[in-house]
């Protein structure tokens, strides 16, 4: 086994493995862009190599820089992570022309496998079942649009070299194909360095089913059972299981069969994974799947596979690249219990998952021995717009299905994330979906059930209560620390942590939530303050710990919640959804609202990537206006109303800040 392990990656994936060298002893070597100076990866590694700026393109992606840094601390070997080079032929061949071991697979095999058409060409020749559609060299655009009306609508168009949803777009208009087209060619010339891609048939109730393979150097190969992947949006899994439900024994042996020769035909060596599309239509069939693509490399979701098999991947990595023989033989592998993995993303699932940025003001989970936490952040930490906004994964095991999404829930809803927006409160919903509990999935489950998994966000009287009981705690500590105002402001704890008895001054407190003006009048009572929601009269009282933890008692109803102060107001935290509350100087009569159409603003920080308007042209609700690219994904921003452009004052090519104004609409008489 080498001695030294530099891992050419970041966040969560590259703390996943130095955890796991560091438990074999071997001395660990971090790399990291100016974004990342103090990141998480970079404080748990023994040393850390700075390679450039903030910007993938100029850092992590740039193989010279990567070899550099093995060599300056002395890495005898090199594991890519997934992303960036751990699929790229040129950095493997470095790696052997440097002497430094590549974990991965050898050169060749990255090469067969790694372009999805030339993977398509050889299962095809092998007589593996590929999906119908056009996997050839031609990029034509109009020769593409002819081969998507040979195949027949809808069409998926995927980036040849990458993976992870981006490059690829589902095109159900013939009217759409060419503007799809660029779209995707773009976000894959920008994600992977190389804009072909293919054209394929869309399978209407498709499962995205994988199986885990490894190989070693002596002849050896394996498959540790299988992964479903259904759970997507815009193309990229955001929750995995295993073993996939309702798989029948059949079908596994012959997914797994046909993934370990597929490994043996091209030499491989290392972790894998053959990914193939399954027809749900009519259940689970031996006869009903079909070869997608092979990721030669660790997946994201591989932990689900180590809970179910109780093995560590990361290890078994680093002991076949060592050249040692895979530890179990494939009637050695079990297959344990039922594994869900979720992932945690800085991302508004109420505006379409779009990425969110921002400092983690908040970041605390449950204790529980179920569940593993793979986090690549900790409270404090930034999420940068420049990577990917995964913030870590949530992975739960138990006996069953049913045992290990119950704890999974459970341990979701006790979770406290304040910061950026998250996809926490949607984990959640989903965990807790009667369709998803029964098994009735597929890659639109998202999709179809999204108005439930993503519904209004309700205020109701026990978070407002929570809400005040944490606000006016803080309020009164902020003016005993002559943190605000000249003079008292009214508070049931003005002068203490209690409340004041016998008081009668009444208030009425004003914050925007959501967009909108939200007031409540209060009045202090004996032990408690009275507020009114909704025509209804409550009275809480309660505690606000130095931690943030707020205990309110809301109408003899005990409620708890977190509570985190910002730069102008304050986050609640209740059952994992986040409520913002933003605080209105009482002289300021002009609260704007988020529901004003007048402008189309910057929701985040990115590239202007295209403006697909001008001043002067009337636009329709729902109209592409401009495409931003942000965290490796372009989003297209469109008209929240009919109206007519006034002025355009962005181009393309342009970095903005999130709030900047790109579009000014005319005023409607």
């Amino acid at each position: 086994m080498f001695k030294s392990l530099l891992i050419a990656n970041r966040s969560e994936i590259a703390v996943r493995v130095i955890r796991t060298a560091r438990a074999l002893g071997i001395r660990t070597i971090a790399v990291y862009s100016d974004a990342d100076a103090g990141a998480y990866h970079v404080r748990e590694a023994d040393e850390a190599v700075h390679i450039g700026p903030a910007a993938a393109k100029e850092s992590y992606l740039v193989i010279e820089k990567i070899i550099a840094a093995a060599k300056a601390a002395g890495a005898e070997a090199i594991h890519p992570g997934y992303g960036f080079l751990s699929e790229n032929v040129a950095f493997a061949d470095a790696c052997e022309k440097a002497g430094i071991v590549f974990v991965g697979p050898p050169a060749s095999a990255i090469k067969a496998m790694g372009l999805k058409d030339a993977a398509k060409a050889l299962m095809e020749k092998a007589g593996v079942p590929v999906v119908p559609g056009y996997h050839g060299d031609m990029q034509d655009a109009r020769f593409l649009e002819g081969e998507a009306q040979k195949i027949g609508y809808p069409v998926l168009i995927k980036a040849v070299a990458g993976g992870g949803g981006k490059g690829m777009r589902r095109v159900d208009d013939p009217a759409r194909f060419e503007a799809e087209l660029k779209s995707a060619q773009r976000e894959a010339g920008a994600a992977f360095g190389d804009e072909r891609v293919l054209v394929e048939k869309y399978v209407a109730r498709p499962r995205h089913i994988e199986i885990q393979v490894f190989a070693d150097a002596h002849g050896n190969a394996v498959y540790l059972h299988e992964r479903d992947c259904s759970l997507q949006r815009r193309h990229q899994k955001v929750i995995e299981e295993a073993p996939a439900p309702d798989m029948p024994p059949e079908m596994r042996r012959a997914m797994g069969e046909a993934a370990v020769a597929a490994a043996k035909a091209i030499g491989y060596r290392g972790a894998g994974t053959i990914e193939f599309i399954a027809d749900a239509s009519r259940g689970l069939r031996a006869d009903a799947f079909w070869f997608m693509e092979m990721n030669t490399r660790l997946q994201v979701e591989h932990p689900v596979t180590e809970a179910i098999t109780g093995t560590d991947l990361v290890a078994w990595q680093l002991l076949v690249a060592a050249g040692e023989k895979l530890p179990l033989t494939q009637d050695e592998i079990p297959l344990e219990g039922h594994a869900v993995e979720v992932r945690l993303y800085a991302e508004d699932p109420a505006k379409k998952f779009f990425p969110s940025t921002g400092k983690l003001a908040r970041l605390r989970a449950p204790e529980d021995a179920n569940i593993r936490m793979d986090m690549g952040v900790e409270e404090g930490d930034e999420v940068s717009m420049f990577y990917d906004p995964m913030i870590g994964k949530i992975i739960s095991h138990g006996e069953t299905r049913d045992i290990a999404l119950a704890r999974l829930r459970r341990f979701l809803l006790g979770m406290e994330v304040a910061g950026p927006k998250t996809n926490l409160a949607f984990l959640a919903a989903v965990m807790g979906h009667e369709a998803f509990q029964k098994a009735d999935i597929d890659t639109g489950f998202i999709d179809r059930h999204l108005e439930q998994l993503v519904p209004t966000q309700a205020l109701g009287a026990d978070v407002l209560g929570a809400a005040l009981v944490g606000h006016l705690h803080d309020r009164a500590r902020a003016y005993r620390a002559g943190q605000v105002g000249t003079s008292d402001p009214w508070s049931p704890w003005a002068a203490t942590d209690e409340w004041i008895i016998g008081g009668h001054r009444s208030e009425v407190l004003k914050f925007v939530l959501d967009g909108e003006v939200v007031s409540i009048p209060v009045t202090p009572r004996g032990q408690g303050v009275h507020f009114t929601h909704n025509a209804t009269e409550y009275l809480v009282s309660g505690t606000l710990s130095a931690d943030g933890e707020i205990v309110a008692i809301v109408d003899g109803k005990r409620v708890k919640a977190a509570f985190v102060r910002g730069a102008h107001g304050f986050s609640l935290i209740h059952h994992g959804s986040v409520y913002e509350f933003t605080n209105i100087d009482p002289l300021d009569v002009d609260v704007a609202s988020e529901a004003d159409t007048g402008s189309l603003k910057a929701p985040m920080p990115g590239k202007v990537v295209q403006v697909l308007v001008e001043a002067g042209a009337k636009v329709s609700k729902g109209a592409a206006l401009v495409v931003m690219e942000a965290m490796k994904m372009e989003q297209t921003l469109a008209a929240a109303a009919d109206g007519v452009i006034a002025s355009v004052n962005i181009a393309a090519g342009d970095q903005v800040e999130a709030g900047a104004t790109l579009v000014v609409f005319e005023e409607k008489a």
